[in-house]
């Protein structure tokens, strides 16, 4: 009997220094992996290793060793997503209490991790990958306080009206260049009152939000731009990570909408026609969906028009709204043809509060007007008679009225049903415009407004829609 006790003291002995010595994980262990992205349909794979207790930061170092090849990178720990940096070519680093952009700081689970690769381009096969984990006791990054759980702010301003916003921008929480304090100081220098930084199948920004929220009355919306290799879209008032992934695991583009949804969020795609190849991949809308479960297009971003596959949705079923995206990387401090700063265009919703929830509300009930240019363009104010309820008039006629500024000498156009019916030359500023229109016998009938100047589209508005009560 003694002799049991003995051994079984032993045996804990050895358990409890097992233990002890996997709390205090000294020095550095690196892992590499090497091989051959596997060919076939599957767009990501997932490379395992394993992280012992006692770990303070790891780090992924990684190369496609190729010219031809692209390669994206990400990261799960045994409970799922830890970050996302896409085609970034530095490392990612992920610690308790920092990590690198586009990663999530945070607790460091103990078993199976993944470095996650995306196919995003394979022209040399096989392709190879080269990845370089390094687990460490010890974390080399500072450790940022300024980091805090995300909670949705209080109401900047609670009188209804209608508020300007960018629905499309990034920082170096995913591919782009500036700051998330450079583009809200671009943003308040706009004049605008809500940005959404939509980063990149990533929500590590959302933690930056609430210490920088406090600092600035421009409201920062939560969501990301979730970001295949057939389409990209943004997720709306979401906070949480939405699985990309196409074709993986089970991951479909109908689940991660539903996902959204659950959530109180909207999903909006994001320029449906920007299919320009390798300059921009998977940025043209491929994904065959559900018209009705889309609440928003970006009817104009990246000087490129989606109104054309908006109408088509529309026609499908769709009530979705307009919205407009710069897609600015840069905060402003960008060039060329392509280049379009924060707020060009500009999206105008009119909501009962500048809150979040008043902004998803105003986006619900169909109450959006893009103007092109930026918050100085032509603005179209529209109002109805009847019972509205959403973006939805129930009366068997009704009078659409539009209200126009800051447009005079430009043309006022009418569009019902993908159609353009009437052109009016604006003759003042303001300039008030009355439509009647009766509700179709069966079905709806949907009215918007556009001003332009000759060609070129200057604003437009979302629908009215009419049916019989």
């Amino acid at each position: 009997m003694v002799q049991r006790l003995s051994i079984v003291c032993a045996v804990l002995l050895l358990w409890a220094c097992a233990d002890r010595q996997l709390d205090s994980f000294d020095g550095e262990r690196r892992i590499v992996l090497r091989g051959e992205v596997p060919a076939g349909a599957e767009t990501h794979i997932f490379l395992p290793f394993d992280v012992p207790a006692g770990v303070a930061e790891i780090e992924v170092r990684h190369d496609d060793g190729s010219v031809e090849n692209i390669l994206d990178w990400g990261l799960d720990d045994p409970d799922g997503f830890r970050g996302w940096g896409g085609g970034k070519p530095d490392p990612a680093i992920v610690g308790r209490e920092a990590a690198s952009s586009s990663y999530v700081p945070g607790p460091l689970p103990v078993g199976a991790w993944a470095v996650v690769v995306g196919k995003a381009k394979i022209v040399d096969e096989p392709a190879r990958y080269e990845v370089e984990v390094t687990l460490r006791g010890a974390p080399t990054l500072p450790s940022q306080a300024a980091r805090e759980p995300y909670t949705t702010p209080p109401a900047i301003r609670t009188e209804p009206g209608w508020y300007a916003g960018d629905f499309h921008a990034h920082t170096i929480e995913s591919d782009g260049t500036p700051t998330i304090d450079r583009v809200i100081s671009f943003a308040e220098s706009r004049g605008l009152d809500f940005v959404l930084m939509s980063e990149h199948n990533t929500v590590s920004q959302l933690s930056w939000y609430p210490a920088a929220q406090r600092s600035t009355e421009v409201l920062l919306l939560p969501g990301m731009e979730f970001t295949t290799y057939a389409g990209h879209g943004n997720t709306i008032g979401t906070t949480s990570w939405f699985d990309h992934r196409i074709g993986v695991r089970g991951a479909t583009v109908e689940a991660a909408i539903a996902d959204v949804h659950a959530e109180g969020g909207l999903f909006s795609i994001n320029h449906p026609l920007l299919n320009v190849g390798d300059l921009c991949i998977g940025c043209g809308w491929q994904h065959d969906v559900d018209p009705t479960s889309v609440d928003a297009v970006e009817v104009w971003g990246t000087i490129f028009s989606g109104i054309a596959f908006w109408e088509d949705l529309l026609a499908r079923g769709s009530h979705a709204v307009a919205l407009g995206g710069s897609d600015d990387h840069r905060g402003g401090m960008g060039d060329g043809a392509l280049y379009t700063p924060l707020g060009a265009p500009t999206t105008m919703v009119w909501a009962e509060e500048l809150s979040v929830a008043g902004i998803l509300r105003g986006l619900r009930d169909g109450r959006t007007v893009v103007k092109i240019d930026g918050p100085d363009g032509p603005m179209i104010e529209t109002d109805v008679t009847g019972d509205r309820f959403g973006d939805t008039v129930f009366a068997d006629r009704t009078s659409l009225r539009a209200t126009v500024t800051a447009a005079a000498g430009y043309t006022l156009r009418i569009w019902k049903n993908g159609d353009p019916i009437g052109d009016v030359a604006i003759s003042s500023d303001p300039f008030v415009h009355d439509f009647d229109a009766g509700a179709p016998a069966q079905g709806e009938d949907r009215y918007r407004y556009e001003v332009v100047e000759g060609d070129d589209l200057l604003a437009v508005t979302s629908h009215v829609w009419v049916r019989r009560p």
